[in-house]
């Protein structure tokens, strides 16, 4: 009997935010299981990450930002609800806040989010699939926003609706936001039409997507399109956007270049892809 199809999409996320994310990102991709990033179109580093990702044959999706102290695509003058004072506001519970609300104006939200698509264009990436940068595309109002865009442009969306799993209980904090993100995918309305969703995992084991933890992940996978975030960098870099943030970036480098994963991956017939080669039905690698 033939065993049904598993097709994975290893999507790291924050490139152009900081020159060391960037480089692991890189080195994931070169020695490791990542297929494909989403890009922070106007992170400090966007553009040489963008061309660097060109010339290493990386598939480049657009993380949409709407947080982390970013400055807007859009003219800021026309988007002042979206970055006051020329900035995105500082994290995702903030922009929340602001939009539950009613703080954000929508038009100038729609502006902001169709800019930060134009600018990956114009530094040189074919944006081959859309997701939110701390997954602010899932709130109530900012989604139709987004399937809008990803509808009009032809582009798939990353949707995190992993269902909770026992050893979730171990970490209440990650926990609860993936069991929120997963209720919000879960009970959203049917996608629109033409609006292609992905089913994905990863948020739970953000920033802690060691070995063993991407070994459970991989062990996990049921037959289907999939695709699992991660954040790997080299070292522990200050990030100024957001200095209080500390992700496990070099675990997560080292479990995305082990030897183990990949053996793991290939004993469980798990093909890796990119969102394009998911749709075109060639396998990435």
């Amino acid at each position: 009997m033939t065993r049904p199809l598993t097709r994975l999409v290893v999507n790291a996320d924050d490139l152009g935010l900081h020159a060391s994310l960037d480089a692991g990102i890189l080195r994931a991709h070169r020695d490791g299981i990542v297929t494909s990033a989403t890009l922070l179109a106007t992170g400090p580093t966007a553009p040489e990450a963008a061309a660097r990702a060109k010339e290493a044959g990386l598939a480049v999706g657009l993380h949409l930002a709407l947080s982390t102290r970013l400055p807007p695509a859009a003219p800021a003058h026309e988007v002042p609800s979206v970055a006051p004072g020329g900035r995105m506001r500082g994290s995702w519970a903030d922009f929340a806040r602001a939009w539950l609300t009613g703080k954000v104006r929508r038009e100038e939200l729609a502006r902001e989010l169709s800019a930060q698509l134009q600018r990956a264009r114009a530094l040189g990436v074919t944006v081959d699939h859309l997701d939110g940068h701390q997954h602010l595309h899932l709130l109530p109002g900012v989604r139709p926003l987004v399937e809008s865009l990803a509808a009009r442009e032809g582009l798939p969306l990353r949707w995190p609706d992993a269902r909770p799993r026992p050893r979730w209980l171990r970490a209440p904090a990650p926990a609860l936001k993936a069991t929120v993100l997963a209720v919000l995918a879960r009970t959203a309305p049917r996608a629109p039409q033409r609006v292609r969703r992905v089913s994905a995992g990863g948020v739970f084991e953000a920033g802690m997507l060691d070995e063993a933890a991407l070994l459970s992940v991989v062990d996990a996978l049921p037959a289907g399109d999939f695709e699992l975030g991660c954040h790997p960098g080299e070292g522990t870099p200050h990030v100024p956007e957001d200095p209080a943030w500390r992700y496990g970036w070099q675990s997560e480098l080292a479990a995305l270049t082990s030897a183990r994963v990949k053996a793991r991956l290939r004993e469980r017939g798990v093909e890796l892809h990119t969102y394009g080669s998911l749709f075109s039905g060639t396998a990435d690698r």
